[in-house]
């Protein structure tokens, strides 16, 4: 999952009014190749080159079909999805973010998948990630890349420290100050982004609701507990005060890359830039644990990642082409070519080759997915973090007060989950 990456770009924007989407592309009763139009939501410039290679033998092994490609802004492609395909104008494929699939499924923009060809290889999927996949008992969408957060470290910092990989957010706070002692170095620097708070829930054994007993628990006295241990990683030697400025992820993840901050949380979609920064110029200075516990013991973080998705509002011929072209690109050939040149984790247990494993990144990751909580299959559940997201700023840079702020975004979710109860 792609978080806080700023993709705005205008002619983005143009190249997607511009485009012809859905069933429109190609003539199905023509003897010509079928064209299908793909949005691609992967980092335009580390990841997409990959996906345009892969077109390229798609269409050579499928002379029947030809792909449109197109790059839509991470951020903007929900939106832009959602107003497409209510008025029948939706690409034939998406790379759709895990989260996405519940609130399309409900509204009957996906083809189901079970059975069809794009899911002919469905038992070399995990199957957590295939039920992540899933709205009321049907798949609508193939695991393409998958993902979690971990807590990131810099080898070399930390043995210099004489600290090892914490265990427990306490354990954090008492290795950040050591570190700071021993280099003049921050020891920690955390997010005030929703997504990246969700591990503190999860290590008080909560979440911002219970989906099962429709209850909002956001401003429980276990979230209560979860976001005021969030809030002391922002104060205390060698831990870095928050950043609430709309650059607060460049600003985190440069520190990180240049060896100015030891460890942050972070997600394999970053493994790429990590390389990039002078501190990992050795690869194998990049440390990769699980996200530390919480009081009950407990450590885990969002399973994230990407689907591909075929819009049920193509025609039959799109829709054949669509699933050819799904299978090709979610192949265990494909899943570790996309692994070696984007460092991103594949979704079935056979892409992990050798080689794929060769990738320090990679191989980390893979050891820290046990601890990957997946969301429930609720509709609304990916809009949960927007009320968060205005309100931890605010918490983090002392502007309202936890109570405060848990309790706006509580009142903010209770119109979001309208059934659910306080």
């Amino acid at each position: 999952m792609r978080r806080g990456i700023a993709a705005t770009a205008l002619v983005a924007s143009l190249a997607l009014a511009a485009t012809a989407c859905g069933g429109d592309d190609g003539d199905s009763e023509s003897s010509g190749p079928v064209t299908i139009t793909w949005w691609d939501t992967s980092n335009a410039t580390n990841e997409a080159p990959t996906y345009k290679a892969l077109i390229k033998e798609f269409e050579a092994s499928h002379k029947d079909v030809k792909v449109k490609y197109v790059n839509v802004p991470f951020d903007q492609a929900q939106n832009k999805f959602d107003t497409a395909a209510g008025s029948k104008g939706a690409p034939d494929v998406l790379r759709a973010e895990v989260g996405w699939t519940p609130a399309f499924a409900k509204k009957s923009y996906l083809l189901p998948l079970d059975g069809t060809e794009a899911l002919a290889d469905q038992s070399k999927f995990k199957s957590n990630l295939l039920e992540q996949a899933k709205y009321e008992g049907k798949t609508y969408g193939v695991p393409l890349v998958t993902d979690t957060l971990a807590l990131v470290y810099n080898k070399e910092l930390f043995e210099k420290a004489g600290v090892e990989a914490p265990k427990t957010w306490d354990d954090l706070k008492a290795a950040a100050a050591t570190i700071k002692s021993k280099t003049g170095v921050d020891g920690y620097w955390g997010s005030t982004q929703a997504y990246y708070a969700q591990s503190f829930l999860y290590g008080e054994g909560t979440d911002t609701v219970d989906a099962s007993a429709k209850k909002i628990t956001v401003n429980s006295a276990a979230a209560q507990k979860a976001y005021g241990t969030w809030l002391d990683l922002f104060s205390g030697k060698g831990l870095h005060k928050a950043d609430t400025t709309a650059d607060a992820y460049a600003h985190i993840q440069d520190a990180f890359v240049n060896g100015k901050v030891a460890a942050i949380i972070q997600g394999p979609w970053e493994i790429t830039n990590f390389y990039k920064g002078s501190a990992f110029k050795d690869k194998t200075n990049l440390g990769i644990a699980t996200v530390p516990a919480g009081s009950t013991g407990k450590a885990g973080a969002p399973t994230g990642g990407h689907n591909l998705s075929v819009y049920a509002g193509s025609d039959a011929a799109h829709q054949k082409a669509a699933l050819k072209f799904v299978n090709f690109m979610t192949s265990a050939k494909s899943q570790a070519t996309i692994a070696l040149k984007n460092s991103t984790l594949p979704t079935r247990d056979d892409a992990y080759t050798a080689e794929v494993k060769a990738d320090p990144g990679i191989a980390g990751y893979q050891t820290v997915l046990a601890a990957a909580q997946p969301r429930p299959a609720l509709p609304e559940y990916s809009s949960l973090w927007g009320p968060l997201d205005t309100e931890l700023p605010k918490i983090a840079g002392g502007k309202e007060s936890l109570d405060k702020g848990l309790s706006s975004a509580e009142t903010a979710i209770a119109k979001l989950v309208p059934d659910f109860s306080k």
